[in-house]
């Protein structure tokens, strides 16, 4: 099993551990903040088994139907994953201020402090594993999951400090003042990877220094008289580049091909973290303005 697999198996088994543990604390209190963390860990367990589901698809080979594989698979749960966390913040936010209208206080106070504490320690160890694997794989859909689950302990520290302030002040106002606070900063989250994810889907190119690299590699070959058409695109963990290199009229087919293929070596070598696609049009000279012709015409 793929290492990003095991990742969302983990995270899964985890967010359903908290999903009991904050519900039944939550609807015991009657805490809006823990009840919010509850709610929030649930859709951590969906999108969890939607990443795994994801990542299993996008790992398939092309085949008759997907001559380019399934990779765009894993920015589509991204972008998911970001609207899900975007709904959950908006009911928080809804939950929040019913309760502003209609004050009630909690209960089961210790309980809630408990469970939040451990809470917040399960997370914090599943946020550094995450975000190891992040590292190891560049994975999209992980980065976004740790991201997800980043908050989450942010939320969870903040909620903890909350409940201990109640404990003590008495003040109830505390809990939705909070998880409205959780909620905005929820959808500040979300916005990067639903971005993130809605520009691999639209084909988005490379970023401008990927490029430049991109250009460095292609100027280090002599033989090379000129490129053209240069066009990246990502998708998921996959990297797509096509080029047209000019060639001196001269040079054999076998001679520029061996320039080609090292070119596509250099260029998988500084992608090494991703699946690189490289396809190289070889020309006998620089036909660019006549491809900007027939594309008016």
């Amino acid at each position: 099993m793929r290492l990003e697999k095991k990742a969302t198996v983990v995270s899964t088994s985890v967010a359903a551990l908290l999903v009991v543990m904050k519900m039944t604390v939550g609807i015991l209190s009657g805490s809006i903040a823990v009840l919010a963390s509850a709610i929030d860990s649930f859709l951590d367990l969906t999108v969890s088994l939607f990443n795994y589901f994801a990542l299993h698809n996008a790992e398939k080979d092309p085949d008759d139907k997907f001559h380019h594989g399934r990779s765009k698979i894993e920015p589509l749960a991204a972008v998911i994953e970001g609207t899900v966390i975007s709904l959950s913040a908006l009911f928080i936010l809804y939950e929040a201020l019913i309760k502003i209208a209609h004050p009630r206080d909690m209960h089961h106070m210790t309980e809630s402090i408990a469970v939040m504490i451990a809470s917040f320690i399960i997370t914090a160890m599943l946020v550094m594993f995450l975000n190891s694997v992040a590292r190891k794989t560049q994975n999209m859909v992980i980065k976004a999951d740790a991201l997800h689950y980043k908050t989450d302990l942010f939320s969870n520290g903040a909620i903890l400090m909350a409940l201990v302030l109640i404990s003590y002040t008495a003040e109830q106002l505390i809990d939705p003042i909070l998880g409205i606070a959780i909620a905005i900063y929820m959808i500040y989250s979300a916005i990067p990877i639903i971005k993130e994810g809605v520009l691999m889907l639209l084909d988005a190119a490379l970023p401008e220094d990927e490029i430049q690299n991109i250009k460095t590699i292609l100027d280090s070959e002599p033989v090379i008289t000129a490129y053209h058409d240069l066009k990246t695109r990502e998708s998921g963990s996959h990297v797509f580049i096509s080029v047209h290199a000019v060639f001196n009229v001269s040079i054999s087919l076998y001679d520029a091909h061996l320039i080609s293929d090292r070119v596509e070596d250099n260029l998988r070598k500084h992608f090494k973290d991703k699946k690189t696609h490289v396809l190289i049009h070889m020309d006998p000279y620089d036909d660019s303005e006549i491809n900007e012709i027939e594309d008016i015409y």
